[in-house]
């Protein structure tokens, strides 16, 4: 089996070291940069529970058009850069081969198989590249696996180690039970989701609530939970998440009780900092509509109301701007 690992970054660090340290498929890995020469030259660790994995992938490249038809191409990327990468994923993947996107957020498959119209989100997929080359090869995943790029080819791992898998129209199909296989054998405990896009609202209530929140303010979750008036804005935004959701046919209003996971916030430093606030501090593009600006479209199609979200997803818009605008400036 030939795995391409498309994005060497905390979380595909994580999966290339894991599953090229276990050598139950052919590993590639794609990426750029410093990552890229130290992998090339070092391979990838990862350091977990005390433990350290090395891994040495079969092939390291910032050229995808140079290796083989892949069976599994596994999308560790931020959602804004997939529309420009379309056509190199589709040369990519097999023809009896699947693309798994580990996305943070609503993923740009969303309609893919689902319920109600069948087409494309244009916010995170505005000429429909991805659906149009893509959408019949997509598998999605929900990451529950806080990673941190410590050094170039060094990853640290703490927290959760799961990874919840499914095809876009539910099925247990014969590609996703492989994937999840061979990720379960590589010391990637994965399983076949029933309902994966109830999955990716479970985790998207909280990350609306707290990513946001911690790129605005450039402060941990455990600082916004000390907060009250942060803390109280943070309840409201998964308060409209979930109404969101429910009123889309994933009511999850009394699995998840909104307010309790917010009044107790972890202990500082317990946990990796927030993606989005380690791309402001690295002056990165953010990944505002899989965050909350489709949780916002929706909205409006289905008639909530969503205040807070409009509030901070205006802000957080404005931020990214920002730093895109001072990027440039820079180069």
């Amino acid at each position: 089996m030939k795995v391409c690992v498309f994005g060497a970054g905390a979380v595909g660090g994580h999966l290339g070291a894991r599953l090229a340290a276990k050598k139950l498929a052919d590993v590639s890995v794609v990426a750029r940069g410093a990552q890229l020469e130290a992998i090339r030259s070092r391979g990838l660790t990862l350091k977990s529970g005390g433990e350290e994995i090395h891994g040495m992938p079969a092939c390291v490249t910032d050229d995808p058009a140079s290796l083989p038809p892949q069976d599994f191409v596994l999308v560790a990327m931020k959602a804004y850069t997939l529309p420009a990468l379309a056509d190199t994923l589709a040369r990519l993947v097999a023809p009896t081969g699947a693309v798994v996107f580990f996305l943070n957020g609503i993923p740009w498959w969303w309609r893919q198989g689902g319920r109600g119209t069948q087409a494309h989100l244009p916010l995170l997929d505005p000429e429909a590249t991805l659906w149009s080359k893509l959408r019949e090869k997509a598998l999605g995943c929900v990451v529950y696996s806080p990673n941190d790029i410590v050094s170039p080819g060094v990853i640290l791992h703490r927290g959760g180690n799961r990874y919840a898998m499914g095809e876009p129209n539910g099925s247990a199909s014969e590609r996703v039970r492989a994937i999840v296989d061979l990720f379960s054998s590589s010391g990637l405990p994965a399983e076949v989701s029933p309902d994966l896009r109830a999955e990716i609202w479970r985790k998207l209530t909280s990350n609306a609530s707290s990513n946001p929140l911690s790129a605005l303010t450039r402060l941990s979750i455990a600082e916004i939970g000390a907060d009250d008036g942060l803390r109280s804005l943070s309840i409201a935004i998964k308060n409209e998440t979930l109404a969101v959701a429910a009123a889309m046919g994933w009511d999850l209003r009394s699995e998840l009780e909104a307010e309790r996971p917010a009044r107790r916030p972890a202990p500082a430093g317990s946990t990796p900092r927030p993606s989005m606030m380690q791309d402001v501090l690295l002056g990165r593009r953010l990944e505002v509509d899989s965050h909350l600006g489709q949780t916002q479209a929706f909205a409006r199609e289905v008639g909530v109301p969503v205040p807070h979200i409009d509030i901070v997803l205006a802000m957080l818009r404005g931020l990214d701007r920002g730093l895109r605008e001072g990027a440039g400036a820079r180069l």
